[in-house]
Formats: structure tokens, sequence, C-alpha cells
């Protein structure tokens, strides 16, 4: 499939807010080690590539925070695809921002 676009919000349910928050940059660095490209927002990380490595992604980010002795984790997906063709880039959709 031609290059698809995920954002991954992801929310350990945890009481202290800066434990969520660690754990949290354990999932960034996760997908920094994937090789992907990526970035990172105020609340949630784009992510572009093939869309089943990115899906097993945002699996691997849930396994994360159960690592981390989370019970639950809860996670808010965002996925565009174009069919035959890539997606815009990050670069393309923000450049202009920057």
């Amino acid at each position: 499939m031609p290059r698809s676009s995920v954002s991954i919000q992801i929310l350990p349910v945890v009481e202290d807010k800066e434990r969520m928050f660690g754990i949290v940059d354990e999932v960034i660095e996760m997908i920094h080690e994937s090789g992907v490209k990526y970035h990172v927002g105020p609340t949630e990380t784009t992510m572009e590539g093939d869309l089943d490595e990115l899906l097993d992604i945002v699996k691997r980010a849930h396994e994360v925070c159960h690592n981390a002795g989370v019970a639950s984790a809860i996670s808010v997906v965002k996925i565009i695809t174009a069919g035959k063709r890539d997606t815009a880039s990050i670069d393309e959709k923000i450049s202009k921002y920057r």
C-alpha cells in the first residue's frame, strides 16, 4: 500500500500525571526506534509509512503501556490512506507553519 498516515494519542490509565507522561515518553521512544517518520504534537503523534507497519506500532504502543504495569490504556487513532497513491507527507502538511 502507498504511504499512509496514522496519528495516535495514547492514554495510559494511571492516577499520577507524571507517571502517565513517562509512559507516553516510552511510547514515543518506541516509535522513534521503529525508524518510521513521525512528528510529535501536543496531543498526538503522527507517523507516516506502510499502513501495516503503522498499525503494528499502535499495537506495540499498548504493549509498552501494559509492560509498564498499566492495567488499561486507551488510544485515539486517525488513519489517512489515499488508495493507489501516497498521502501527503507530514512535511507537506505542516511546512507552512514552521
